[in-house]
């Protein structure tokens, strides 16, 4: 080859190998490895189950499966349920606010140790956090023997699984907003009060359209995590049959007693009760999408 066919334009180029690919891009047996990975995942952990649930459910037709539902103590738990996913969800939308905005907004030493202390629900087992409830709240507590005292019984209640519930979802909110809020820094914020916005009429007009997906995904997981939660509320329940057994409570007492119609029924209802909520969460983001978009790009 002549130097001058060196310093021809293009020279460079043709001179790579056919088989060129950029580093990061895969090869096709590679990409077929990793979908076929990915499918059978999802088959054997996610689609199995609900199809064996529903099938179960369904296996002496929909009439048995409906009488279960109508049962009075499967009515009692799907309220119940219903009830303390009401109250848990919008209580840790508020602290996840709060939570959010005192770690985004304000420089302070320990900040550190509270995002550990947010993500604390995530490392302790349920069954752990139930058994401090019991041990602080119990009858036999100095504060719990108080309540129960004056009529306030916190274990084996209802605020007790409002408690043990907010407890273990409480990280979803916090975690889903610190990290969108600590992208949009405090300018927006400074400006406002410079131009002599209240508190409470920043927070509504410039710092809640910010995060408000943040926000609606956060509530979303705390709502399908509530629904589902069943270590720490079996722990300070007593699991009360009609009184204060949640839905996961009443499935695995409907399982030991081999009424297995009646447990996958009530389990069919809550996975759809969780597919809903997934539903509502796409659904969203289809009618929203430039909205999403530019809050992505932002």
């Amino acid at each position: 080859m002549s130097d001058a066919s060196l310093h021809r334009p293009g020279a460079a180029r043709s001179a790579r190998p056919a088989s060129y690919r950029k580093p990061t891009e895969e090869t096709p047996a590679a990409r077929t490895a990793l979908i076929l990975l990915t499918v059978s995942g999802l088959a054997i952990l996610v689609f199995a189950p609900l199809i064996v649930v529903f099938t179960e459910a369904l296996a002496d037709g929909w009439a048995a499966a409906i009488e279960s539902l109508g049962n009075r103590d499967a009515q009692s738990a799907i309220r119940l349920t219903l009830t303390i996913t009401a109250i848990a969800m919008p209580l840790n939308a508020v602290f996840g606010i709060a939570a959010a905005w005192l770690i985004t907004k304000f420089d302070f030493r320990g900040k550190a140790f509270l995002i550990t202390l947010i993500d604390l629900p995530f490392s302790v087992s349920p069954v752990v956090a139930g058994l401090c409830i019991v041990l602080l709240f119990g009858a036999n507590s100095l504060i719990g023997g108080w309540l129960v005292a004056h009529d306030l019984p916190i274990v084996f209640a209802i605020p007790g699984i409002v408690l043990a519930t907010v407890f273990v979802t409480f990280p979803f909110v916090a975690r889903e907003l610190i990290p969108v809020m600590t992208e949009q820094g405090r300018a927006e914020e400074e400006a406002a009060l410079t131009l002599g916005a209240s508190g409470w009429r920043v927070f509504h007009t410039v710092t809640l359209p910010n995060i408000r997906w943040a926000l609606l995904y956060g509530t979303l997981l705390c709502t399908a995590r509530a629904m589902g939660e069943f270590g720490a509320v079996a722990v300070v329940s007593g699991k009360i049959r009609g009184q204060t057994a949640t839905m996961p409570i009443t499935i695995e007492m409907l399982y030991n007693e081999y009424l297995s119609v009646a447990a996958f029924s009530m389990a069919a209802l809550l996975t759809g009760f969780a597919l809903l909520t997934l539903l509502l969460k796409t659904a969203l983001e289809l009618r929203h999408a430039d909205a999403l978009a530019a809050n992505h790009r932002h």
